[in-house]
């Protein structure tokens, strides 16, 4: 897996794109990854809802937390599955819409320099082998075409009571086994 440098997408996964994502401010390096986890409906796994939701064609009668959400414009610029498919949304170029009000150190606006990666599952439920191996293949291939990345956390790290994902069930032990050199966790 590689990402081409061209498109600033990845070479081998499907891309669909979200409308939910603009320029990053000029000059602006990519050096965080943020971690996050989501399903829909909530605890629900399967199905096109994530995907709807990122291209704003979530039918909201479809189900009932669906209406909840109707008004939201998110994005993340990649979507692991519970079975290891890939499928991104956003080029790593632009600022995918993840990350919310945030901050990584002194910075604030994470989304101004990180690159988002939504898992699907939620705080509670361990993630599946599969996840984490593609994870750590697309963790290689960042760090190879954007050699500025050298963080990756945790949505709840960059937005602390605000944000609880990806939860006590992800184990951040096993995704620094998987990391390439470079890059860290804490």
């Amino acid at each position: 897996m590689n990402i081409d440098l061209a498109t600033n997408r990845l070479d081998s996964v499907p891309y669909i794109a979200s409308p939910n994502c603009d320029a990053r401010p000029r000059d602006e390096r990519i050096e965080l990854v943020v971690v996050h986890a989501m399903s829909l409906p909530p605890g629900e796994f399967g199905g096109t809802a994530i995907e709807r939701f990122f291209t704003n064609s979530l039918d909201p009668a479809e189900h009932p937390y669906f209406e909840t959400i109707r008004d939201l414009r998110v994005s993340a610029h990649v979507v692991i599955y519970r079975d290891g498919v890939i499928k991104q949304f956003v080029p790593f170029d632009r600022r995918a819409w993840h990350a919310g009000e945030s901050r990584f150190g002194e910075r604030t606006r994470c989304n101004d320099f990180s690159i988002g990666i939504e898992l699907e599952g939620t705080d509670t439920e361990p993630f599946t082998s599969v996840q984490y191996e593609a994870l750590g293949k697309v963790l290689a291939a960042i760090r190879q075409a954007y050699p500025t990345v050298h963080a990756v956390r945790g949505h709840s790290d960059i937005a602390p009571g605000r944000k609880t994902d990806p939860g006590p069930a992800f184990d951040w032990g096993h995704l620094a086994s998987r990391l390439p050199d470079g890059m860290s966790t804490a």
